[in-house]
């Protein structure tokens, strides 16, 4: 797949990019499938599995599930990583690798935003700020469930200030409908955002899930400095020792 240099210059300048059937309907079947399994529990995904809302611990509202292909290494070699790490490297560069992925599930009518936040804002200081995840519709994503929304341009600027929400819950900061656009996605379609792009969605107040999975990148030398400081994504930070 070749992202022409329109679509690159506006990722460049906007902070983020829409790609269109990134996936045909059966790998969509697949993914679903697949996606179900380890909400339900048949892939035991529990020591990298919380929930973003920092909620009671009652309901799961928002289930992060970090590296799935660590669980289910057949992932790598399925279309998403594929086809998502070869736009990355076209977007940012030849040294672009995968970082991690995740899973992201809106559970039905739990009506729990995602805060706003730029996602540099989880991760240690690199003196190469290249990074860009791509957000991977499995289900239809609309305002009413969910779907991104962001802020053109905002990766441009600093990062903001940012807290902790809930019960060690997503990270929060300052953002706005008003100056940011929604990107509502088919199943199989896909956005890329940078780092430092300002994003957030809405709670998902239909009767069915709202899955997404993400794959995420960087320079190859950074995902090395991150390892060298225990940093694997997992949510078991682990330092070494001297």
């Amino acid at each position: 797949m070749i992202l022409t240099t329109e679509t690159k210059s506006f990722f460049a300048d906007e902070g983020f990019l829409v790609v269109e059937n990134l996936i045909t309907p059966s790998e969509v079947a697949y993914y679903s499938d697949l996606y179900n399994a380890f909400l339900d529990n048949r892939i035991d995904a529990s020591q990298y599995r919380s929930d973003l809302s920092g909620g009671d611990g009652k309901m799961e509202k928002i289930t992060q599930i970090m590296v799935p292909s660590k669980m289910w290494p057949e992932l790598l070699q399925r279309p998403i990583h594929l086809k998502t790490l070869q736009m990355a490297k076209e977007l940012m560069g030849v040294d672009i690798e995968l970082d991690f992925d995740m899973l992201i599930n809106k559970a039905p009518l739990t009506n729990t935003p995602t805060p706003w936040h730029q996602d540099a804002a989880y991760w240690i200081d690199m003196p190469d700020k290249r990074a860009a995840s791509c957000w991977v519709a499995i289900d239809h994503a609309y305002k009413e469930n969910g779907c991104m929304w962001y802020t053109p341009k905002s990766h441009l600027f600093p990062v903001r200030s940012h807290v902790q929400t809930g019960n060690k819950g997503a990270l929060q900061c300052e953002g706005s409908e008003a100056n940011s656009v929604c990107i509502e996605l088919q199943p199989g379609s896909c956005v890329f955002h940078q780092g430092g792009t300002l994003h957030y969605s809405r709670g998902n107040t239909t009767k069915h899930n709202r899955r997404a999975l993400i794959t995420n990148f960087r320079p190859s030398a950074m995902i090395e400095l991150e390892r060298s400081n225990g940093v694997d994504h997992t949510g078991e930070r682990k330092i070494k020792t001297k």
